[in-house]
């Protein structure tokens, strides 16, 4: 594996990975061998991205804990239903997780979760949730786009999160837009 990570590191361009771990069973953050494996990205200064569900949350947590020189980023706030208001166990599984400084926030798959049916104010309380949890300096938007597009257009996804974001500061709304995923991804 430190050959492949080696070799694909040389592009500049590879900035990280991603395994769809709601895909998975059981505890596959905390296998050995799943762990081993995220044990090298550090090494070559790649992020680990995780993908999950909210029940997976705990699993996740446990990984940033064990690794806490490696960067993490959780994608889709862990796709929890926005159908409803959020469950205190997201609540704080979110906040636990939020604990680690080397992990940060993809305000993502809002829209992915939302399905057809949903009004702006219903992601509010999840947004709540991730601002105070991870604050301003480590939340970074995401589109989800082609996927969000089964819930909403890419400018819909766009809007609801400008608007949220828009009683914040000019500053902080840039953070979140893109100057922390450029300095997240080593893209500036």
């Amino acid at each position: 594996m430190d050959h492949s990570l080696a070799r694909f590191s040389e592009n500049k361009m590879f900035k990280g990975v991603r395994h769809t771990v709601y895909d998975e069973k059981g505890g596959f953050m905390t296998d050995p061998a799943f762990q081993r494996g995220v044990s090298k990205l550090a090494n070559f200064g790649l992020i680990y991205e995780v993908l999950v569900f909210p029940y997976q949350l705990p699993g996740a947590i446990a990984l940033a804990e064990k690794f806490p020189e490696q960067k993490f980023v959780l994608d889709h706030l862990a796709k929890p239903d926005v159908s409803k208001p959020p469950s205190e166990q997201w609540k704080q599984d979110i906040q636990q997780l939020a604990e680690n400084e080397n992990v940060f926030c993809k305000v993502s798959g809002l829209l992915s979760e939302a399905g057809k049916n949903w009004n702006p104010p219903d992601f509010i309380p999840f947004l709540d949730v991730i601002v105070k949890s991870f604050g301003m300096e480590r939340l970074m938007f995401g589109s989800d786009w082609p996927v969000s597009l089964s819930g909403g257009s890419y400018e819909e996804s766009l809007k609801i999160v400008e608007d949220y974001f828009s009683a914040y500061s000019e500053e902080d709304l840039k953070k979140v837009m893109g100057g922390t995923a450029c300095e997240f991804y080593n893209i500036v």
